[in-house]
């Protein structure tokens, strides 16, 4: 059994919209675990769609996660589906705090994929100026991971 890209993101989707909390499959050499168990996040539908229409913004003094600008800057995004890891082991530090330097080329984060681990490397030299997932969070292709401001 082998699942391409557009079956494994159907199937993440299905278990977020589910009240199922995790699933596995397994074939063979072929594994998949989804799991909600983890951290919880809040997913930012504005940012998982990128070309959906966004609602009106609130009066600036509301304090709703909906309504807070975009912070401005480059994304660094997921080039797979997968769980994401912002630190190289558990008991080690994160790769990226906010407020960090980054350069070309430097490893920001981890995905792991069918039991493969792939780094992620920055595209941008900046500064961190949000992380956009939690640590072991599942994301899907092109899913931002942090937002980087410019040198």
């Amino acid at each position: 059994m082998s699942l391409d890209i557009e079956e494994i993101r159907q199937l993440i989707a299905d278990l977020e919209n589910s009240s199922l909390r995790e699933f596995e499959v397994t074939d063979g050499d072929f594994n998949l675990h989804l799991s909600k168990n983890e951290a919880a996040s809040i997913i930012n539908p504005v940012a998982t769609t990128q070309n959906a229409p966004q609602a009106p913004a609130a009066p600036v003094d509301a304090p709703h996660a909906l309504a807070q600008p975009e912070t401005a800057g480059v994304e660094i995004v997921a080039p797979m589906v997968g769980t994401v890891y912002l630190q190289p082991k558990p008991e080690a530090p994160m790769f990226k705090q906010v407020g960090d330097k980054v350069t070309v080329g430097e490893t920001v984060a981890v995905i792991e994929a069918m039991k493969l681990m792939t780094e992620i490397h920055s595209e941008v030299s900046g500064t961190i100026s949000e992380i956009l997932v939690e640590n072991e969070e599942v994301v899907d292709y092109n899913k931002p991971l942090y937002i980087v401001k410019p040198d």
